[in-house]
């Protein structure tokens, strides 16, 4: 079985914290394997097969699409079946995709087997994960996140490196295969089916803290003697009708555009300024690595401080960043700009669902997360298209750059205006 409530009123620690680490594993994993990796592999499969960089890369934005548009789906398994299931199956999809992408003969193959991974990764990954670590964490909501953002951030230091040497060790199809491997046993064994669980109530506690009451595997009423359910916040229909939620939306589309084109463009722009394909990847190393940095920070300071004034803060240094590396070409203001700009990005990744869980509680929560991950995913994965078409007809990058800022700042207005939601009237 891998369902079900399970009975661990006998722990000595929060039982939240288990499965906090399990999405955090499963964040650090799938999400290395799926989002960080690939660009490993696009050199030597295009080399290989004769294939441009741009029809390999299509691979890519197509298990984005995949990651991002089916989730509305995710949320709705998410309500229905739980997000542990989600994580567990979900997980298990991804890894068919990536065994199969060992066998890949014609690019075709490889937009299948790598949407059928984004699907999977979409279905068991940041709504499912998320969802659990609302679910636990209440009070402490915005430090889960920022942990559990810090598993996947750290999952983009670990992975690419380590699918080199397998690559260069033993050849780009056993690379495949070994990471499905590594997804199955760390993803869908470790994380799914001993680390993480549903709720809190399925194992006779509350949010945040042990139950002071045998559990019963009910799973629901009372979760301690004279204390009574825990609130779920707004019911998902009303919260989906709510305009915060879609400014939300906005502000989370906004975020992403910025990220999805700095991914893609940035190394290339520090190219195109005459500097080392080694300090033109310093950039990227830099601002991966301090986004560490501005995720964990932003859990903990939400601790004492409003969690929308933190968002507004991260976009606004977002736009500073941006202003840096459109005002200059100097290299040391460009590593200043990638510091900014991954310390800004790990707050916002964090912001997201730290707000949604403050506002709409647990109830709403992966239907909510599920449509505004959608609108902001299909954005991300436009956003290199239109900064590669700006390129294109331009010869460079600044007017691409600007465009990124003003969706910045309307994503600023968006979260200014994003307000909590008024007392549910019951």
């Amino acid at each position: 079985m891998i369902s079900g409530p399970v009975n661990v009123k006998n722990a000595r620690v929060f039982y939240g914290w288990v499965a906090l680490a399990g999405v955090m594993l499963t964040a650090f994993v799938a999400g290395g394997a799926f989002m960080y990796s690939y660009g490993v592999f696009l050199p030597v499969m295009s080399a290989e097969f004769g294939w441009s960089r741009a029809v390999m890369s299509a691979g890519l934005s197509l298990g984005l699409l995949a990651f991002g548009v089916p989730s509305l789906l995710s949320g709705f398994l998410v309500a229905r079946f739980g997000p542990r299931l989600n994580v567990i199956w979900g997980n298990l999809l991804a890894v068919f995709g990536l065994a199969g992408m060992s066998l890949v003969t014609q690019v075709w193959h490889v937009y299948v087997l790598y949407g059928l991974v984004g699907l999977g990764a979409g279905i068991g990954g940041y709504v499912a994960c998320t969802t659990v670590a609302n679910n636990w964490f209440v009070k402490r909501r915005a430090l889960a996140m920022g942990l559990f953002g810090a598993g996947a951030g750290l999952g983009g230091f670990v992975f690419p490196p380590l699918v080199t040497v397998i690559i260069d060790s033993f050849g780009w199809r056993e690379a495949w295969l070994a990471l499905a491997g590594i997804v199955f046993v760390m993803v869908v064994l470790v994380a799914g089916v001993i680390m993480v669980r549903n709720r809190p109530e399925d194992a006779g506690m509350v949010p945040d803290g042990l139950s002071l009451t045998p559990f019963d595997g009910r799973g629901e009423g009372e979760s301690r003697a004279g204390a009574p359910r825990q609130p779920e916040g707004w019911p998902a229909r009303r919260a989906m009708l709510l305009p915060v939620t879609w400014l939300l939306a906005v502000f989370t589309a906004a975020n992403y555009f910025a990220l999805g084109t700095m991914i893609a463009h940035q190394v290339a722009y520090v190219r195109d300024l005459g500097y080392t394909p080694v300090a033109a990847a310093l950039t990227m190393s830099l601002a991966s690595g301090i986004g560490l940095f501005g995720r964990l920070g932003y859990g903990v300071a939400a601790l004492r401080f409003d969690v929308r004034h933190l968002a507004i803060t991260g976009v606004l240094l977002q736009l500073v960043a941006l202003g840096i590396l459109l005002a200059t070409g100097d290299l040391g203001y460009i590593y200043l700009y990638a510091i900014l700009f991954g310390i800004s990005n790990g707050m916002l990744f964090t912001a997201m669902p730290t707000i949604v869980g403050e506002y709409f509680g647990r109830a709403a929560f992966a239907r909510a997360t599920g449509v505004i991950l959608a609108v902001g995913l299909t954005i991300e994965a436009m956003a290199p298209v239109v900064a590669g078409a700006i390129y294109d007809a331009t010869s460079g990058y600044k007017i691409a750059f600007i465009v990124v800022a003003a969706f910045s700042l309307v994503g600023l207005v968006s979260i200014f205006l994003a307000r909590k939601p008024g007392a549910l009237n019951r």
